[in-house]
């Protein structure tokens, strides 16, 4: 850690906070990334829409890769949570792991953690693709598959109608007390083929490298591969704690230049109201680190 005030505080060592720290350190500028190793890209078993990659790449490679190409350029992932920030008079205060920061601006790039079902061994079925978190990355590995969407039927039937494009063996595992459907959603269920069992699930079980769910009813329903639909918690507290605008969900809203509405406040990825994924987040950090630069640039030495 450093007591000298940084042009950057990075927060956040996914692929945005690690594409935005090639970027400013390209640029020459002094920032610090801090990150507490807990990037959903991690979890990804292998990515087979990242730009680049035309034979897919494993998360954990992914973000090792990224870290080394910052590296190349003096820029180093620092491990630690930053717990709060404040606003001082030339930019702000950051408290990681009790020990204090001070940056003139600040880049969030603190992602999301997706809600995932309770089910013995999941980071194993993750793994192994049994249980996948978005059919934007990966549902042409679905194709043909037996699929289930679990989650409150509102949330379940946007996905599983998405999914509708690669198998057309799908069923909705409703999640209560709601889970009923309006009649406009009855209809498009039924003429894309999909079911949806008129009772909650109540129990989920592995058997092999398959998922059973155990209806109210006592029936069982078998699948090879199983998507929550129980929505994401947004990490976006610290900007929240600042005043920054954010969506419903918690997302932060930005400008064209990814800046918050606080002044000298950043985001990139996961965490800002747009399509989850590591081209976006490629393109978010792109563009923040860029703003920043020119920010500063025009602040002047």
């Amino acid at each position: 850690m450093t007591n000298a005030r940084l042009d950057c505080l990075v927060v956040g060592g996914g692929p945005a906070g690690l594409t935005a720290a090639t970027y400013l350190a390209r640029f020459r500028r002094r920032f610090a990334l801090i990150d507490s190793g807990a990037s959903r890209a991690a979890l990804i078993p292998v990515s087979h829409n990242c730009p680049g990659f035309p034979d897919g790449i494993p998360g954990p490679d992914l973000l090792a890769r990224l870290a080394a190409q910052a590296g190349r350029y003096g820029a180093a992932v620092q491990r630690g949570t930053v717990t709060r920030l404040t606003r001082t008079e030339d930019g702000f205060l950051a408290d990681v792991d009790g020990q204090e920061i001070a940056a003139a601006t600040v880049l969030i790039a603190t992602g999301i953690v997706d809600k995932e079902p309770d089910l013995p061994g999941l980071g194993r079925l993750i793994r192994e693709g049994h249980v996948r978190l978005c059919p934007v990355c990966d549902g042409y590995e679905v194709i043909d598959k037996t699929v289930a969407v679990l989650g409150p039927t509102a949330q379940a039937v946007k996905k599983a109608l998405f999914l509708r494009t690669f198998t057309a063996n799908l069923t909705i595992l409703p999640l209560g007390p709601e889970f009923t459907l309006a009649e406009p959603e009855r209809g498009r269920l039924q003429e894309a083929g999909i079911s949806c069992p008129q009772e909650p699930v109540v129990e989920l079980h592995v058997e092999g490298d398959d998922i059973a769910a155990v209806m109210a009813s006592g029936r069982r329903e078998r699948v090879e591969v199983l998507y929550p639909a129980l929505g994401a918690d947004v990490r976006s507290d610290l900007a929240i704690a600042l005043g920054a605008h954010c969506n419903d969900l918690g997302c932060i809203i930005t400008d064209p230049h990814q800046e918050t509405s606080v002044a000298g406040l950043y985001a990139a990825g996961d965490v800002v109201n747009e399509l989850n994924q590591i081209s976006v987040a490629f393109g978010h950090a792109a563009i923040a680190a860029t703003a920043i630069h020119n920010e500063l640039t025009r602040r002047g030495p």
